[in-house]
């Protein structure tokens, strides 16, 4: 295992990688104190049984430049694997604005290739590699130097058995001919819309009961000064404004301090100063919104009505094309989207792509009563009509 605080060595290092047809890559990071993570390591490993292949990268304690890194992952020569690659992606956005090209992330090929739901990298080293993992050093403190011997096993270990695990999963895919599900499930994170908030739609992520519009349209107000407070201050939204909080807001529509305080939810911090006076902004901001600039709850769905029969008899049918298939049923479809094709709604990821080949297709023919479900013990057949 090689320990790398240099741009020259990160160089090297890279270099040696381009020659192989893939390197693993992970990242250990802190964010409970920041909106954006803060990088504390990276993890790289290429095929090999020296003990070079595989290295930990340092940008904290050394001064070094990850262009080298960036570089490696513009090579679309060598394939870049990852585990649940989501929040490694979105650091190496913010960090260099690029993203790892082509990309393999084992998560969703396990789901894929029937390792059940949203299955850890812990689990698979045992089932893949037969090995265990010291797991102790999980939750330390990744920006403290130097770093222990314990932590540098951790985390070196979460790249070298990922070489043993590509290589069973990507060999899974080849037989199955499955590589392009795959690449479907994981084209959303090479996106930068995926990691990318727009302050002006921060508001949509915040989860309400109620459809009046202009109680949404201090939510949307309040949830944009948030937002814009959150990313110019590096701090995390809820440090601002917990969204609990934003509705009592949202329904008390306070325009001074004093009203503020009335208010049972706001942190202590948000009571007075910046925050206090960027609150009651928005609240006016709101108020003052022409008719036609409030927000509207989305409503285009709301003539549709489920049938209940029939999104419990395609709960069952999901349940044995998932078996069959040998695929995690979440990855096929959730209950909303059952309830969705229930309700007569055609324009539901499950009905699209290789989804539908698993499902989709023997959904809609359910749907208009040309097929027919039996079951005989643990097994349901489908029965043409």
């Amino acid at each position: 295992m090689l320990t790398i605080n240099t741009t020259e060595g990160l160089a090297e290092f890279c270099a040696r990688a381009r020659q192989h047809p893939y390197v693993t890559i992970d990242t250990e990071f802190l964010r409970e104190r920041t909106y954006y993570s803060q990088l504390c390591l990276i993890q790289l490993a290429y095929p090999g049984e020296d003990s070079e292949t595989a290295a930990l990268i340092d940008p904290i304690a050394g001064n070094l430049s990850l262009e080298p890194l960036f570089d490696l992952f513009r090579d679309t020569a060598v394939v870049k694997v990852f585990h649940a690659a989501r929040q490694d992606l979105e650091i190496f956005f913010f960090e260099g604005k690029v993203f790892p090209q082509p990309l393999f992330d084992t998560q969703v090929a396990a789901m894929v290739c029937g390792f059940g739901e949203q299955v850890g990298y812990e689990t698979l080293v045992k089932r893949i590699t037969r090995a265990q993992l010291d797991k102790s050093s999980r939750f330390t403190d990744w920006s403290r130097r130097p770093l222990t011997e314990a932590q540098m096993e951790y985390a070196i270990a979460d790249v070298t058995h990922l070489r043993e695990i590509y290589d069973y999963l990507s060999g899974e895919l080849d037989a199955l001919g499955r590589t392009k599900w795959v690449a479907e499930e994981i084209a959303v994170l090479t996106r930068p819309e995926t990691y990318v908030v727009d302050p002006e739609e921060a508001w949509r992520r915040v989860k309400t009961r109620t459809g009046s519009g202009r109680f949404l349209a201090v939510v949307k107000t309040v949830a944009e000064f948030r937002e814009r407070f959150a990313q110019s201050r590096n701090v995390p939204r809820s440090r601002v404004l917990k969204d609990d909080a934003l509705i009592e807001i949202a329904s008390a529509r306070p325009t001074s301090l004093d009203d503020l305080g009335r208010l049972r939810l706001l942190l202590r911090e948000a009571r007075r100063g910046e925050i206090a006076e960027g609150i009651i902004a928005a609240v006016k901001a709101a108020d003052a919104l022409p008719p036609e600039a409030v927000p509207r709850p989305d409503r285009s769905r709301e003539h549709l009505q489920t049938n209940p029969a029939l999104a419990d008899l395609l709960r069952v049918l999901l349940k044995a094309k998932s078996e069959s298939a040998g695929v995690a049923q979440k990855l096929i479809a959730n209950a909303a989207d059952l309830d969705l094709i229930a309700a007569g709604e055609r324009d539901v990821n499950a009905l699209k792509g290789w989804r539908n080949e698993v499902f989709g297709r023997d959904a809609l023919l359910l749907c208009d009563e040309k097929i027919a479900l039996s079951a005989r013990g643990s097994e349901v057949r489908i029965i043409p009509l």
